[in-house]
């Protein structure tokens, strides 16, 4: 398995969206091989099983800008790729392919801005997070942030367990 060492990217609150003030977002390049005779999502759904990551599903990546407070999130890129930005209005795009894992905080914004006709995400949420979804607007900025700051650090890394670089990096 490669991509060990992920990239973190910080986003500070837009006033809108809450992102995390603690917890970087990190963006595994190529975590899983991409081969075609193999069925990628399902060595995606595989992994975050074994590491603790549950309530799966397979679909694509939402074109309005979303976040969660009362849980993290992981997205394994199955197949094609696309362009997302993270972080809201202070945000960052990036593009993420068929192979990449992007793990998101709880309250880091994110929306797809483009994607090929092929994309399929796999998604998963840690055992002990709660899922939401709120919308800028939906929820006050106070209220969100502090739902932020009280949910657990996942048990494990989706992509390496215990031992992972998240856990390292989400202290």
């Amino acid at each position: 398995m490669n991509g060990s060492q992920p990239e973190a990217y910080f986003f500070e609150s837009d006033g809108q969206t809450p992102n995390n003030p603690v917890l970087p977002l990190l963006v595994y390049r190529h975590a899983v091989p991409i081969d075609a005779s193999a069925d990628v999502a399902r060595r995606f759904e595989t992994m975050f099983a074994a590491n603790g990551w549950g309530d799966g599903w397979r679909n694509g990546i939402h074109s309005f800008l979303h976040f969660h407070t009362s849980t993290h999130e992981v997205l394994g890129i199955a197949a094609g790729h696309a362009i997302v930005k993270f972080g809201g209005g202070k945000g960052r795009a990036l593009q993420v392919e068929a192979g990449d894992v992007v793990v998101l905080p709880a309250g880091v914004g994110h929306e797809r801005l483009q994607e090929t006709h092929d994309l399929l995400v796999v998604g998963a949420y840690p055992l002990n997070g709660r899922f939401d979804q709120k919308r800028p607007g939906e929820v006050d900025l106070g209220t969100a942030l502090r739902e932020v700051a009280r949910v657990p650090l996942p048990e494990k890394d989706p992509v390496h367990g215990v031992d992972g670089p998240m856990r390292k990096l989400w202290r």
